[in-house]
């Protein structure tokens, strides 16, 4: 296989296993991945071809030796769940995970709508009061939550959006609620702890992948109710520009993982020096090729330099997530 980055690496020997594994207990280690994951590994399993005898055995020795290493015996449970979490989804994704595992609370109906069309969650809750919604959309991946705000009305999404700023915790009493909309039986027992869900950041996230248009329209309108809650959302947000606080390790990995159509697509509406910091961290050869491909390209849609600004700032900040690179938001404070 042609070389590749570290992520793609991952998920070749991950598909390579699992070939290996046979159809009954691929199967079974499927169901335990999420969508994104189940759909990352799929692809590759679909592209794998040519694949030799050598590399198979490679990858299961590795496999082998890496559980050796990380096994949990003679470890508690739960702090080996933390720290496995923690090194697998980073700090933050890991404790929203975490808290649902060990405080005992059942998100089988939640965890269902990540398989499920955005437009079809849109539907299932679009009646449901801004609180439950706004709930619903914090346990969901961010990129998944703007697809579905993008659905509701104006006046929704910024109530929405407003309230999972200001959501510190969801209380048995918003889980019984939750029950209603999704028909399963969740945990309603006092004793239950609030799950960490929500917030400030989970705001800033949403609003990053959705279209820059309707980004400032709902700021506007959060500005005009609560200027202080609009500020402190927008200093956690990461937009295209901010890449200029990226250091150069960072762009350097950045740029392995993105297309050159991308690239081109997305600089046409970049700042000049964030274009220079590009070139800066390209082989001379490569920065000439971009710099000739930027002027061949003609004109081109605001909404498709958009659409690659967010591809781009995805795989910024999923590079993040995995602890590869370290993000500035526009307050200067770190967004990982």
């Amino acid at each position: 296989m042609a070389d590749k980055s570290g992520d793609e690496r991952g998920v070749d020997r991950a598909a390579i296993l699992l070939m290996s594994l046979g159809e009954q207990s691929a199967s079974e280690v499927l169901k335990h991945m999420d969508p994104k994951e189940v759909q990352s590994v799929g692809t590759a399993m679909a592209q794998l071809k040519n694949v030799s005898r050598s590399q198979v055995e490679a990858v299961l020795k590795e496999f082998c030796i890496t559980v050796q290493d990380e096994t949990g015996l003679g470890l508690g449970s739960d702090e080996y769940l933390r720290s496995v979490l923690k090194k697998a989804l980073g700090e933050d994704k890991a404790d929203n995970v975490i808290d649902r595992i060990l405080q005992g609370g059942n998100t089988k109906g939640l965890e269902t709508l990540k398989w499920m069309d955005p437009r079809a969650v849109a539907e299932i809750i679009r009646l449901e009061h801004p609180q439950i919604i706004a709930i619903v959309l914090s346990y969901l991946d961010a990129d998944q939550s703007a697809e579905i705000l993008g659905l509701f009305p104006d006046r929704v999404r910024v109530d929405v959006l407003m309230r999972i700023a200001t959501l510190n915790g969801i209380q048995p009493a918003a889980l019984n609620e939750l029950n209603n909309i999704m028909e399963k039986q969740f945990s309603g027992s006092n004793n239950v702890k609030s799950s960490s869900v929500g917030g400030l950041r989970a705001a800033a996230n949403i609003l990053n992948f959705m279209d820059s248009s309707v980004e400032g329209e709902i700021m506007d309108n959060i500005n005009e109710v609560d200027t202080d809650l609009g500020q402190n959302i927008q200093d956690l947000m990461f937009v295209f520009d901010n890449l200029n606080d990226v250091d150069d390790r960072g762009i350097q990995t950045i740029l392995r993982e993105i297309s050159s159509e991308s690239l081109v697509l997305a600089l046409k509406g970049a700042e000049d020096s964030l274009k220079e910091k590009i070139f800066n961290n390209m082989s001379k050869r490569a920065a000439e090729m971009l710099r000739d491909d930027l002027e061949a390209k003609g004109p081109v849609r605001l909404s498709e330099v958009e659409g690659a600004q967010k591809e781009i700032l995805a795989v910024a900040r999923r590079l993040a997530d995995a602890g590869d690179i370290a993000l500035g938001g526009t307050g200067g404070e770190e967004f990982i």
